[in-house]
Parts: structure tokens; C-alpha cells; sequence
């Protein structure tokens, strides 16, 4: 099980995760987010990660200046669009920046599955939440999640990411409905909103990892 833990913004908090045994680091570019960081300590950040650590930039229809000024200043390994980028614009930022790109998809009904075919003929990866309630200021990291069950059974071309209100009470029944091989969390190891716990990631981490 691979797993990501995005919103960090401390350097404790990159140590913990890759000590836990997470796979991927994230960080997220987006003022309205309680976990946005700055060019400046995300670039801190990324240098304290220990290799192996992939390391993520999430944004949020992010113009090409702002993924310049990220890719420029930030020794990153992968960048997460988690807006409404089209497919057209997820192969322009894969061709402009030649890094891996995981597009990340809201779920809420069946309806929304289609998509998911649509976006793995662009994506490098796949990362499948929750579609924000109405009226949400942000395009994830609510902590909600979904019907694992619209999952079951279904595979695509790339590889992909679970994500949405996983805990650690809950984590060992999404794997199980969803056969996902990989997921991602961020408030379920927070004490408060933009500040992981590292009690919590070790927590998870012994679980999801079980």
C-alpha cells in the first residue's frame, strides 16, 4: 500500500511521514486551503525530504506563471491538478514541465465515473475524492468521503489514488470495497486544521500498512 499525506507544512512533519512509511509527501499551492504554504518553506520542505520521498505540488487550475514559479523554486516530483483542468490542459502541463501529473477527480454518483476513463488517456495518475459539497471553498480536503462501493470492481489503464474522509477506522473497509492500491489523507492526522499530529500519522500508518 503506497500512501500519500498531503498538507504539510512543517518539517517534523516530513520526517514523520517517511519515517511512518508513506510514499508520497504533499504540499498544497492554494491560498483558501488551511494547509496553502509558501514558495519559500515548501522549498524548505522539499530539500528536508529524504530520498524516495515523492514529493507533490497541489494545485488548483494553476496558470502556467504560478506552475512556473512552483517548478522553478521547488524540487518537486510530481504535480497533483486538483481543479477543473481540462484534459487538453493536463497534456499541456505534462508537455510544459515534463514531470509526472495526477489529475484528481470528484465522485458523487455514478454518473461522475466517466470521467475517470476521459482523464487516464492524459494523466501520468489518477487521484478519485470526493466531489465537494455545494458551496465548498475548496475542491478537496474536507474530510467527506464518498460510495466506496461505485468503485468496486473497476480498473483503469493508470495508476490511481483513493482519497476522501479516509481514518484509520475506516481505511481497512475503503481498501477492501475499492482494491485501491494507493492512498492519500490529510485531515485524519491533523490536531487542527493545517497541523499534522504525528501520534496520528504513526496511528494510520500501522493501520493502513497492516
Amino acid at each position: 500500500m503506497d500512501v500519500k499525506i498531503c498538507g504539510l507544512s512543517r518539517e517534523e512533519d516530513v520526517e514523520e511521514v517517511a519515517r511512518a512509511g508513506a510514499r508520497y509527501a504533499g504540499f498544497v499551492f492554494f491560498e483558501p486551503s488551511p494547509r496553502n504554504v509558501s514558495l519559500e518553506t515548501a522549498r524548505r520542505l522539499a530539500l528536508k525530504a529524504p530520498l524516495g520521498l515523492c514529493k507533490v505540488a497541489l494545485v488548483v487550475n494553476a496558470d502556467n506563471a504560478t506552475l512556473d514559479s512552483i517548478t522553478e523554486q521547488v524540487p518537486i516530483d510530481m504535480l497533483q491538478l486538483h481543479g477543473a483542468e481540462t484534459p487538453e490542459r493536463v497534456a499541456e502541463v505534462k508537455a510544459r514541465y515534463g514531470l509526472p501529473v495526477m489529475k484528481a477527480i470528484g465522485i458523487s454518483t455514478a454518473e461522475d465515473l466517466g470521467q475517470i476513463d476521459v482523464y487516464s488517456k492524459v494523466a501520468d495518475q489518477l487521484l478519485i475524492d470526493t466531489k465537494p459539497p455545494k458551496g465548498a471553498d475548496r475542491p478537496g480536503g474536507n474530510g467527506l468521503a464518498f460510495d466506496w462501493g461505485l468503485l468496486k470492481g473497476r480498473r483503469w489503464a493508470v495508476p490511481w489514488m483513493l482519497a476522501g474522509g479516509l481514518t484509520q477506522d475506516n481505511v481497512l473497509s475503503a481498501i477492501a470495497q475499492t482494491n485501491a492500491k494507493q492512498i492519500d489523507l490529510s485531515s485524519a492526522v491533523e490536531r487542527e486544521k493545517g497541523v499534522k499530529d504525528p501520534e496520528l500519522i504513526r496511528s494510520f500508518m500501522a493501520v493502513a500498512l497492516s
